[in-house]
């Protein structure tokens, strides 16, 4: 019989969208293991009529709540209710707000979701993911617009290329991924690329297949049928396209990111690191 792990349950209250205060959870939650949590996302709470909404959900699942509002009535009726149920209250911001306030000699502005404004940062993300989402798995197979990426991704199938791109793009970089396919050329006009940061993504051949076997699962019909007979998920070959593409981005003098064992989240925060030097070197080449 499986047991199952305790667990325990978790309330984000935001004025906003939550994301900061899911963010915050899951990394601090990871840390215990064997114990899970239950997440309850309350966002856009701006008005005592949508508080006592989530307070009727602490309530009835009681637990640890952690909020990220500015408006002190709210935050004042949620704390009291807290403390009435018995539930622990924190403010996630309330530290980091004390700090800028010691340090910057000024008060904040109390503007639930002011980080979500329509400025220039904004559309500029816009403009990452319309480019991200047209140039995707070598969507521009002639090469004419990847002159205007800020990174570009190689792999072989299944290296995680789309959902790094995607998540790139959320931070406001141009990306564009191209496959590594066996017998294919890359796009005319790669390797000769000076503007854009090219990264390898490579993985070891017994992730991929495991992953490959799964997309498997997922086809029907004539398309799952030739790649079972093709080299897709033949170990021998896939370790063949792997060290292939490793030796094709050795040959240019382009990185490579192991994605084995890493999170989306921490091949794209290699990938900044890189993206800032890559610019550094091209403004002094320029100087």
């Amino acid at each position: 019989m499986i047991e199952t792990p305790p667990s325990f349950h978790v309330h984000l209250v935001s004025d906003s969208t939550g994301e900061t205060l899911v963010a915050v959870a899951r990394a601090a939650a990871s840390q215990y293991a064997g114990i899970s949590s239950v997440d309850h996302v309350h966002p856009l709470v701006r008005s005592a009529r949508q508080l006592e909404r989530v307070l009727k959900e602490i309530e009835a699942e009681p637990g640890i709540v952690l909020y990220t509002l500015v408006e002190e009535t709210l935050i004042e009726t949620l704390e009291a209710r807290c403390r009435d149920l018995g539930c622990p209250c924190l403010s996630v911001l309330a530290p980091v707000f004390q700090l800028l306030r010691s340090y910057l000699g000024a008060e904040q502005a109390n503007m639930p979701g002011a980080q979500h404004q329509l400025d220039a940062e904004y559309f500029r993300r816009i403009d990452a993911l319309n480019y991200t989402m047209a140039h995707d798995d070598g969507q521009d197979s002639q090469g004419r617009y990847l002159a205007e990426a800020d990174v570009i991704l190689l792999g072989v199938s299944r290296t995680s290329k789309t959902p790094t791109s995607i998540y790139l793009a959320n931070r406001g970089v141009k990306t564009a991924n191209i496959p590594l396919v066996p017998d294919l050329p890359p796009p005319h006009g790669l390797e000769t690329l000076k503007g854009p940061l090219i990264v390898g993504l490579v993985a070891s051949p017994e992730r991929i297949v495991a992953i490959r076997h799964n997309r498997l699962l997922g086809l029907e019909g004539d398309k799952a049928g030739r790649l079972q007979e093709s080299n897709y998920v033949d170990p021998g070959s896939v370790a063949s396209e792997i060290m292939a593409s490793r030796r094709f981005c050795a040959r240019h003098g382009w990185p490579t990111i192991d994605v084995t064992r890493r999170s989306i989240e921490e091949t794209a925060a290699a990938i900044m690191a890189m993206l800032v030097e890559h610019r550094a070197g091209r403004t002094a080449e320029r100087e």
